[in-house]
């Protein structure tokens, strides 16, 4: 009687979760066929960078650092300035000339203009244009960033789509397993046991899936905000199940001598170590006095009614020879000197390591393994058959059957990780090296 309550209740806490977990994964794969966008990588990248608004926001940076090289070219303005009587005599603004001829109130007129010397306007278009590769960097930086996050949720949403296949398989078989041995079971054919694993089994499958539909919400939600999609869509990536890199026969020198030129953190220190320098050149050329020169005409204030001088303005290096900011420009380029140096040793650590992870994982996914894993679905296409044939246990068949979903999950991560090594090492050489 004990045993009878307890199957009951087993069988309606099956039910109930079985409603429960189908409603959550149902929810994960509402959309209809018109909702899913079916996606080749290279159309997801064309989509990525045409419509991410994070990669536009930082090309605006770089067009911003292009006009400031116009605006160091541009000389400074030449100042004018003007004294004219207001009130002389009772008059206002007295100016002509008197009975004899001769001029009445004063006017002054000057016209100055800024000379820069020691070459202090190249060296800040020097800084400038430097400036420019610093953002155009890191643009690129910001794009390397966003299509690693890219590639890493595109996989991972193929992956995921593998699981589910794989649960939807399993499922269906553990169904009509699950009619047959309620048939069996009323029957008086099989012991009460045995009907309850099958329901555990089904139970444990279905948390499997909910927490695989959890995970393929999360990254879905990712790679539509990098894709730049908005509403009720569904990201279809279309690629083969597995696939074989193509690895450069070059060696570590020869990438890491491609990682120098094209990865974006390396470059943006080796940019940032010219511009250090190119601002110590700029501050050693400040304590140089600039030259302020320009004519002036002055009428009824000096030794002649119309006076024609030229003023000369050159401020004496006394005190301030800008010996603060020198010292701290040569700071900065000893700092950033020492970055590029360990910048460089980081860079060859991660070509090396990126490298043999992509070896590695190239390996486990060899033909052998491949073979290996196509006998294994063929044996297991035949074990449920076998058990319903009484020809192995029901310890035997649950076996087989967590023994199979576990190794083809295995096989579904292997080649996720296969493809992250491939995008991990053209990622840190800066190019599509690996194809």
């Amino acid at each position: 009687m004990l045993h009878h309550k307890l199957a009951k209740g087993i069988c309606s806490l099956c039910c109930m979760y079985f409603l429960q977990t189908h409603s959550i994964y149902a929810q994960n794969n509402y959309l209809s066929p018109a909702d899913t966008v079916r996606l080749e990588l290279k159309q997801a990248e064309k989509m990525f960078l045409d419509n991410n608004l994070q990669l536009l926001a930082a090309h605006y940076n770089v067009q911003s650092a292009q006009e400031l090289v116009l605006q160091a070219k541009k000389w400074d303005n030449p100042t004018l300035n003007t004294d004219q009587n207001v009130y002389t005599n009772g008059h206002f603004f007295q100016h002509g000339t008197d009975a004899g001829g001769n001029p009445q109130g004063e006017v002054y007129v000057q016209v100055q203009q800024l000379i820069k010397t020691a070459g202090k306007r190249g060296k800040q278009v020097d800084l400038a244009r430097t400036n420019v590769n610093l953002a155009d960097w890191q643009f690129k930086s910001v794009m390397r960033s966003l299509r690693a996050t890219l590639i890493k949720d595109y996989y991972t949403v193929a992956q995921l789509q593998g699981n589910t296949r794989l649960y939807s398989e399993n499922m269906e078989q553990l169904n009509k397993l699950l009619n047959a041995q309620k048939a069996e079971f009323n029957a008086g054919n099989i012991a009460k046991k045995e009907y309850l694993r099958i329901q555990a089994l089904i139970i444990s499958l279905q948390q499997d899936m909910t927490g695989n539909a959890k995970n393929m919400n999360d990254a879905q939600a990712e790679l539509k905000t990098v894709l730049g999609i908005t509403g009720n869509k569904f990201i279809l990536p279309v690629l083969p199940e597995t696939e074989q890199p193509e690895i450069p026969a070059a060696n570590i020198l020869q990438l890491v001598d491609s990682a120098k030129r094209y990865n974006t953190d390396y470059q943006q220190e080796v940019y940032q170590l010219q511009y250090n320098r190119q601002n110590l050149r700029l501050q050693k050329a400040l304590s140089v006095p600039d030259l302020t020169v320009g004519p002036e005409f002055d009428q009824n204030a000096n030794y002649t009614p119309n006076y024609y001088g030229l003023s000369i303005s050159l401020p004496l290096p006394v005190w301030d020879r800008n010996q603060g900011n020198i010292k701290s420009v040569k700071a900065q380029v000893k700092q950033e000197e020492a970055l590029v140096t360990s910048a460089d040793q980081k860079l060859q650590n991660d070509v090396m390591n990126a490298y043999q992870n992509l070896l590695y994982m190239n390996r486990l996914s060899s033909d052998n393994n491949t073979q290996f894993y196509k006998d294994y679905y063929e044996l297991q296409k035949n074990i449920l058959e076998s058990y319903n044939n009484r020809q192995i246990s029901l310890i035997e068949f649950l076996e087989y059957f967590n023994d199979y979903q576990d190794v083809r999950q295995k096989q579904l991560q292997q080649m996720l990780d296969l493809r992250l090594a491939k995008e991990d090492l053209n990622d840190v050489v800066g190019i599509d090296i690996v194809q």
